[in-house]
């Protein structure tokens, strides 16, 4: 017998830790080669760790909410192989953490100066969190985060926690904070004399519910997700344009050549990398879509990496990207969009497939929607949503005059940062988009 160190394999080059949110086997249970040991979430994506080795899984050195470290060892398995030598298994305590407690003070409210009375309620001292007094478990990752915020254990003991057993959870704590420093933000300015008069102190809203109603906790992926929408938001000033564009030519190209190449590659091709391959050209002619934006820096990227958002089974989104897209042929396009949405609906995405966008195209015509407004993807500043392509009557301009006749048309929606972004980049880049779909040529070769 052999005792095999599990490490947290590399998950990418950005990426230096997880958590770990599933123990799919327990301590006793056997193990074949390539089986999923446990799953591990990032802050883009989740993803599974197979055992490269046969064997009986002996200890698990973390538990579930733990933050783990890129190379450490989560668990020890026990193999048939006697070449490799035994490893002796501890568990390190986690030094004491210090944390900063506030001291009360006493606040008269005559002749108050704000800035004052910010200075004294913000008077700390450090002390060590004596986690030993206390029954409940937390991660050292909730520890960190309570001793950068001055959270005290009887703070924390209060906490409601959404993790297994009631455990708290990195994001517990975040909108633990989130509400303190809400509620800080409506205690200033303070009346500074009796005669000037207190701004209301707004309280949150709260929901009724009725005896009928299901209430669901939303998942780690969710919460993330309404976190990153919500921040757009407060963060671009979003603005849409919308243009129609008759895609004649491209749907029929697709149908003619979509059998065959099925049968050539293995696989399909649909809408997606066409669209893809548009957009990677219209950035090339407008350069300045493909930007970010650092304060007042605006940042041009080099390359375009263009992400793809994807639906979920579980009804959340992902958003893997095609790392320089103007690179790639239409058959390398169609492989890779392939390859990533499959292995999304799967959760076998490495982070590092979910990060480095530059543009972002959304399409919303897989659910029957003609046009749409969607959120900026930051740190980007424009995302494209693409509609359902419907049958239309259309006028075409012709040597002969003009006729009318049934088109297959559809509407590309761009939200873009009126910050950075003007109405007339947005209008021609979304326009130069659908020009390129529109020139399609029918007798293209893949």
């Amino acid at each position: 017998m052999a005792l095999y160190e599990l490490v947290l394999p590399k998950m990418g080059e950005s990426v230096a830790e997880a958590t770990i949110i599933k123990w799919v086997k327990q301590a006793g249970d056997l193990i074949e080669i390539d089986e999923s040991v446990l799953e591990i979430a990032t802050d883009k994506v989740d993803s599974e760790v197979p055992s490269p080795v046969a064997g009986k899984l002996i200890k698990l050195l973390y538990k579930e909410e733990d933050v783990v470290q890129v190379g450490a060892v989560i668990a020890v398995i026990e193999t048939q192989i006697d070449t490799e030598a035994q490893v002796e298994i501890s568990i390190q305590e986690p030094d004491q953490i210090m944390v900063e407690e506030i001291i009360p003070v006493e606040i008269s409210i005559e002749n108050i100066n704000i800035h004052e009375v910010k200075d004294e309620i913000n008077l700390e001292k450090t002390k060590p969190i004596e986690f030993n007094t206390t029954d409940r478990f937390y991660s050292p990752l909730v520890k960190s985060m309570a001793a950068e915020e001055g959270i005290s254990l009887s703070e924390l003991n209060s906490i409601n926690g959404t993790g297994s057993e009631g455990r708290v959870t990195k994001q517990d704590i975040l909108s633990y904070i989130n509400i303190n420093k809400t509620q800080d933000d409506y205690i200033l300015p303070v009346q500074k004399s009796i005669s000037e008069p207190v701004e209301p102190i707004l309280s949150k809203l709260s929901t009724s519910v009725s005896g009928a109603d299901e209430i669901i906790e939303m998942d780690r992926m969710r919460k993330m997700i309404a976190d990153h929408m919500l921040m757009s938001i407060q963060t671009s000033a979003h603005v849409s344009s919308f243009v129609e564009a008759d895609v004649t030519n491209m749907v029929k190209w697709r149908e003619r050549v979509k059998s065959g190449f099925e049968k050539r590659e293995g696989e399909k091709i649909t809408f997606t990398p066409i669209f893809i391959e548009a957009v990677a050209k219209a950035i090339k002619d407008y350069p300045m879509i493909n930007i970010s934006v650092n304060g007042t820096q605006i940042i041009k990227k080099q390359d375009i990496n263009i992400g793809m958002a994807a639906a979920l089974p579980s009804g959340n989104l992902i958003v893997p990207v095609i790392k320089n897209a103007d690179q790639l042929n239409l058959l390398g396009l169609t492989k890779t969009v392939n390859d990533l949405a499959s292995r999304s609906r799967q959760s076998k995405l490495k982070p590092d497939e979910t990060q480095g966008g530059t543009f972002t195209l959304t399409n919303i015509g897989t659910f029957g929607n003609v046009m749409g407004t969607p959120i900026i993807n930051q740190p980007q500043v424009a995302i494209l949503a693409i509609g359902a392509i419907k049958k239309k009557p259309a006028v075409i301009e012709t040597e002969y005059g003009d006729v009318i006749a049934i088109r297959h048309m559809m509407f590309l929606s761009l939200s873009y940062d009126h910050r950075v972004v003007d109405g007339s980049l947005g209008g021609l880049f979304v326009r130069k988009v659908a020009d390129y779909l529109e020139a399609w040529d029918i007798n293209r070769e893949i």
